[in-house]
């Protein structure tokens, strides 16, 4: 049948993973609570959304496979017995064949809807229509699944009953206040029905546009211990921030693969608490030391008269190296030996998250009756269908524009990446020209914050960058995914996926890796034409090198999408549209409120947003986890600061689904899919991501070469000195010179640089010196043995945690022995039936049929 669509397993499971095992009961136990029919006895399971069109004189009533040809008949005899009368309307012809094209298609839906309704009631489904005048327009089809089709099903499903297991009374008493107070029983630690879902063809009915929603109510105290209430009071308020997370129940209201995204948020909440700890203790020590560092000693010191050449070309001057001490100072907060000790304690911690959700995710398994549970491939998307369709009604071949579509998008899904690039390249060119306008400026005020001007609106301006195009590429990479028509749905979440996390992940990521990695590699000597854009020279760290630079840049990004995009956007975006419809209705607040209480809860439903998926949910935190691990080396105040937004986020999502969102129908899952592989890869670059930024963005290792190799006491005095070459002023390029030499007071002859250079006086001028080399060469063997060396120490943590809690592992055992012994006894039992029947009818032969011979099950 063209229109057996939806099969029973789409309201069976929704209807199953509602009810507590306790509550499932006949049908005629009495009157319930809650959405129901007219009858007030059986419960709404399912509802449909229809668009109801105005009555019309000839609506089709033949079957599906009639001609539209009668009705273009039928319209041209109307026509001509009312040109007997009056001469009929002048109509444009492409106006009436669009009317003739959508009446053909109301008929085509009014059809294919009698017919799927037919087919549910075959299946056992009863239905009731509700076309009342609340919400003109829409028309809702309302479906309850009967006790006896229930209990059909649930032999098909194989549903298993609940099994208890044993708690340790000790720890529940001392972490009861952390508990949410969902059920008094405790039922979160007992394992409850499990079922396999199968969403059928659903989809297709909606997309052909047949209906125009799909969508399960929410339960408002339907039963007093899983309902929407009960999620709002101890999930979804601010108010429960401390608590744990009811699992049990989220799983049971919205399935196990939404109830799988929440356990992960959770766990990776709770491991952010140690990070976050050691990470506000690594920079409380740098504050703690500040004073003691020799080097920003060395800065701040007034007698150290050192003049520094210009950090650009013509516009910049000569400035003293004085006035970089508050950057000295606040670089040594992020940049200290506890540095190397935190990167590669977050290198173990990504570790140990891993595994831990590992465990935490076989435990959920287990209790939720999923060991054994396979996903499968999944049916055939809706609009790969309704294209196979199309192409096969038109006898044309689908490879041609399939391949066409493959290849447009190896070929942009490169240019959006270089987009990003464009973009970071747009905003160097800003920091670079805005610091020469600044410089050149004769307001005394902008000529001595030119350092944290620059460096604050270019952050800014790259949040803001980063903001708009991770709408733009997501937008893109559905557009990228829609053009390949993936097959099925887990081929297409897949591929959307993947293609949103490299886009997003390049966009937020490129201006943080440009500040750890390229500014000031390219800037040669002053004066020196090799390395610029334009007439501009590239531009140069400051002499406390790069790192607070990019500290500062990853923290307003790191805030930044948080609260904007994640948070602001969430909470404000809902309640403008809110305010938006409230706008456009002729009906007062107090209107407004009366109306609303006529509704009824699949009336409310429907004004609710659709469920969009897990996705967003899952990128943000991706993204977020990057921040984490992949720079902590530059910002260990990172862990902390996403601990906030987590517990913030918990609520915030969880507020979302209950209350702005419609219920989602629940899907099995055992894991979280392709998330998990990208935290994986993303904790293996981490390593050698902070390797490299400890390696060359930070001062670590030459101070360890200067202290070892250098020094004349084994101390960091003279290290300052020991990093800046000289250069002779006479040799500036022509039309490179400042164009005020005399800014400092008297005439310059000799300047400083930071590099690792030979003197204007040497036999090879500003050539690298061997301090470079040696440096350098120390800076690859770092990176060599930290990576080396953490990876090791994380394999190991890998190995020595056991992927299944060896608890579980026990049980599975045991069950697997009393499966066994339970089969054994049921072939003696029945051995002993058959020998008692033999005992007492010795006339009849010994051994009967199969399928005669009694059984105890």
């Amino acid at each position: 049948m063209i229109c057996q669509y939806v099969s029973i397993k789409t309201i069976i499971p929704l209807s199953l993973s509602s009810q507590p095992l306790n509550s499932l009961k006949s049908d005629e136990a009495g009157p319930k609570q809650g959405p129901t029919f007219q009858d007030g006895q059986r419960r709404v399971d399912y509802v449909l959304t229809y668009h109801i069109q105005k009555p019309q004189s000839f609506r089709r009533k033949t079957s599906h496979f009639g001609d539209y040809r009668i009705l273009r008949s039928l319209r041209r005899s109307l026509s001509m017995m009312r040109g007997r009368d009056t001469p009929p309307p002048k109509e444009d012809p492409e106006v009436a064949a669009h009317k003739h094209r959508l009446d053909y298609h109301e008929d085509d839906k009014r059809f294919r809807q009698t017919e799927f309704e037919d087919n549910l009631r075959e299946m056992g489904l009863e239905l009731e229509k509700d076309e009342g005048n609340k919400i003109p327009g829409i028309g809702f089809l309302k479906i309850h699944a009967p006790w006896n089709v229930l209990c059909r099903e649930a032999e098909f499903m194989k549903l298993k009953m609940p099994t208890k297991k044993r708690i340790n009374l000790f720890i529940r008493k001392a972490t009861a206040p952390l508990h949410p107070k969902v059920e008094p029983n405790r039922a979160q630690n007992v394992k409850h029905l499990s079922h396999p879902f199968s969403r059928e063809k659903q989809h297709l009915l909606l997309g052909n546009g047949v209906y125009s929603a799909a969508y399960p109510l929410h339960d408002m105290l339907f039963y007093p211990l899983l309902s929407c209430q009960i999620l709002y009071d101890e999930w979804a308020s601010y108010s429960v921030f401390y608590k744990y997370q009811p699992i049990g129940l989220i799983r049971k209201y919205f399935g196990e693969k939404i109830g799988l995204y929440f356990a992960w948020l959770g766990v990776y909440t709770q491991m952010l608490i140690p990070a976050a700890i050691v990470g506000a203790i690594v920079f409380l020590y740098g504050c703690a030391t500040v004073d003691n560092d020799i080097p920003s000693m060395e800065i701040c010191d007034p007698r150290n008269n050192i003049t520094m050449c210009p950090l650009c070309d013509r516009a910049c001057s000569y400035w003293k190296l004085k006035t970089a001490c508050g950057t000295a100072r606040a670089s040594h907060l992020f940049d200290n030996p506890a540095t190397v000790f935190f990167s590669i304690f977050m290198a173990l911690w990504a570790a140990m998250f891993m595994e831990h959700w590992k465990r935490r995710q076989m435990r959920l398994n287990y209790i939720w009756d999923l060991t054994g549970f396979e996903e499968e491939e999944g049916h055939h998307r809706a609009e790969y269908e309704i294209q196979v369709m199309q192409k096969t009604l038109k006898k044309q071949d689908m490879s041609p524009k399939v391949t066409h579509e493959l290849e447009v998008c190896v070929l942009l899904s490169p240019l959006q990446v270089g987009v990003t690039f464009a973009v970071v390249f747009g905003v160097i060119l800003y920091r670079i020209s805005i610091k020469a306008a600044l410089h050149m400026s004769s307001n005394p005020t902008a000529r001595t914050n030119i350092r944290a001007t620059v460096k604050g609106t270019a952050a800014v301006i790259n949040l803001v960058i980063i903001i708009i195009m991770d709408e733009v590429y997501g937008a893109l990479a559905r557009w990228l995914t829609l053009l390949e028509v993936p097959k099925t749905d887990k081929s297409f979440e897949e591929r959307l996926i993947i293609k949103t996390f490299v886009l997003k992940f390049a966009n937020a990521f490129s201006p943080i890796v440009y500040l750890a990695f390229f500014r000031g590699r390219m800037v040669g000597r002053p004066g020196d034409y090799v390395y610029v854009i334009g007439s501009y020279r590239m531009e140069e760290c400051a002499h406390a090198g790069c790192l607070m630079e990019l500290c500062i840049q990853l923290c307003i990004t790191m805030l930044g999408k948080q609260l904007i995009q994640n948070n602001l956007f969430e909470i404000g975006i809902p309640k403008i549209k809110k305010l938006i419809r409230r706008r456009k209705s002729d009906m007062d607040s107090q209107q407004q409120e009366d109306y609303n209480m006529t509704l009824q809860r699949h009336e409310k439903d429907h004004f609710l947003g659709p469920f969009v998926g897990l996705s967003p949910e899952y990128m943000e935190m991706i993204i977020q986890f990057g921040m984490v691990t992949l720079f902590v080396a530059s910002f260990p105040l990172a862990p902390l600061f996403a601990l906030l937004n987590n517990i913030i986020e918990i609520r915030l999502d969880a507020k979302k689904f209950v209350t702005e969102v419609r219920r989602p129908i629940a899907a099995r899952a055992k894991d979280i899919g392709i998330w998990y592989n990208l935290l994986r890869g993303l904790s293996k670059v981490a390593v050698i991501v902070n390797a490299f930024v400890i390696s060359f963005t930070s001062d670590f290792i030459p101070r360890l070469v200067y202290q070892y190799m250098y020094s004349p006491d084994g101390s960091m005095h003279g290290f300052v000195n020991h990093t800046l070459s000289y250069f002779n002023v006479s040799d500036f390029q022509p039309g490179t010179a400042p164009l005020q030499p005399m800014h400092l007071g008297y005439e310059v002859q000799i300047c400083r640089y930071k590099d690792y250079r030979e003197t204007p006086w040497s036999n090879t001028p500003y050539d690298l010196s061997k301090e470079f080399w040696a440096i350098l060469a120390c800076r690859l063997a770092f990176v060599v043995v930290f990576q080396n060396v953490v990876m090791l120490m994380s394999d190991f943590v890998d190995w020595l945690i056991p992927d299944i809690p060896k608890d579980i592992s026990l049980q599975i055992h045991k069950e697997k022995i009393l499966m066994v012994e339970l089969f054994m006894k049921e072939e003696e039992g029945k051995k002993l039936l058959r020998d008692s029947h033999a005992n007492q009818s010795p006339l009849q032969p010994r051994s009967r049929p199969a399928s005669h011979t009694p059984s105890n099950c």
